[in-house]
């Protein structure tokens, strides 16, 4: 037995033995997600993939360097993890599985993966001092290639690096619903940092899990931006990890439920001293739509003048949606600022009226509200306008607000 099939069957047996997630899940009680089988499609191991060619590349994970300039510091591999040598490369550093809820879609994942990316965003022969400033801009799309797929990339950004990520997942070239467990590591190395836009727009019928999970670095940054719309099934969940000192998180989400399944969920470990995390979310849900967020802090001992705040709201714009917020914070150390809220409502009356009055009709002036809303929170996490613009994000979210308003209008009609 080769070494790939016995990590693949490891990962069966492991399954096997410990069950799918159970219907009694805290972290699954208000969304649960589908049967295993579900995410292991009709239970075949995947075929070999083969050696990775430019017509594979293009295919699955599409990059494309913003910064020519920039080139020199990015090394990009396509691994394929039928091949024993180079899943050895593909995992490498990834933390193995253990026997939470959440880790069932990571057994899922190591038993189905059949092919990853791998991005070095620096160069090691560089003098750390060439590398400090320097700043990589990415654009990286992923189009779902198959019924059911299990995608990998692994983002490593050296020491003093800075890069910037524009990631979108769309639904691809394959005819029918898609099922997508996707994951996704990054590494920041000492002072790096990364700005990191994700889009993820599926199919009214697919069924997504994305799984990212963060380990920061002394005084390494990290920004999110998500802008994720429902579907039969989907979520988003984020792990970061801020174990050196210093260490930053900002995470801000713009969240679309029309009639359909999202779920965020952000965990955010503090083991560091002086590190500070931001989490916020806006989730817009219609119809019977099925919304929630759940944001959990933990600030573990010793982890001195740790700070955390969330921020959660919820805004049903029509029929009768379900909306679960869930600000959680676990605290094991006293010298800590933490704050955390949650709030959900109606869209300002008072901000469409004076829309109205400046002649835009009633539609125009509810899209004008919410990019207004949304922005400003994906604003907050970001925090720097030129790489917004450069991103093109207020494009994005001005076509995502359109199609849930569109979606919504549909389902008033029905």
């Amino acid at each position: 037995m080769n070494q790939v099939r016995a990590e693949v069957l490891t990962a069966r047996e492991r399954l096997a033995s410990i069950g799918w997630i159970p219907s009694r899940s805290e972290y699954f009680r208000h969304l649960p997600p589908p049967g295993m089988q579900v995410w292991l499609g009709d239970g075949s191991e995947p075929p070999a993939a083969g050696p990775a060619t430019q017509e594979d590349v293009t295919a699955g994970w599409t990059l494309e360097t913003l910064d020519a300039a920039r080139q020199g510091f990015v090394e990009a591999q396509w691994l394929d993890a039928a091949d024993a040598a180079q899943r050895t490369q593909l995992f490498a550093g990834v933390m193995a599985p253990g026997d939470s809820d959440v880790d069932r879609f990571a057994w899922v994942h190591q038993a189905m993966c059949s092919r990853g990316l791998r991005l070095r965003i620096g160069s090691e022969t560089a003098q750390a001092g060439d590398r400090q400033g320097e700043t990589v801009s990415l654009a990286l799309r992923r189009h779902a290639q198959a019924a059911v797929e299990a995608p990998m990339l692994v983002v490593d950004v050296l020491p003093g690096m800075h890069c910037i990520l524009l990631e979108s997942h769309e639904h691809g070239v394959h005819a029918g619903a898609v099922v997508q467990n996707l994951e996704v590591h990054i590494n920041l190395g000492v002072g790096a940092t990364l700005r990191h836009l994700r889009v993820a727009a599926p199919s009214a019928d697919d069924r997504l899990a994305h799984r990212i999970h963060v380990r920061l670095d002394r005084g390494a940054s990290y920004d999110q931006a998500l802008i994720a719309s429902g579907s039969n099934y989907h979520l988003q969940r984020v792990e970061l990890d801020l174990q050196g000192a210093q260490a930053r998180v900002r995470t801000g989400a713009a969240l679309f439920a029309a009639g359909s399944a999202l779920e965020q969920q952000v965990e955010t470990l503090h083991g560091g001293v002086r590190t500070s995390s931001v989490v916020e979310a806006l989730v817009l849900a219609s119809g019977k739509a099925r919304g929630v967020v759940n944001a959990y802090s933990r600030i573990a001992a010793g982890a001195d003048e740790a700070s955390v705040r969330q921020r959660l709201s919820g805004i049903p714009t029509g029929g009768q949606p379900k909306l679960v917020l869930r600000p959680h914070l676990e605290i094991n150390h006293d010298n800590v600022e933490a704050v955390h809220g949650a709030t959900w409502g109606a869209l300002p009356e008072e901000a469409l009226f004076y829309a109205r009055q400046r002649g835009l009709d009633e539609s125009s002036a509810r899209a004008l509200i919410i990019e207004g809303l949304l922005t400003a929170v994906l604003e907050r996490s970001m925090d720097d306008p030129e790489v917004m613009q450069a991103l093109g994000l207020s494009t994005l979210l001005a076509g995502a607000v359109a199609r849930y308003l569109a979606a919504g209008k549909e389902l008033s009609h029905e």
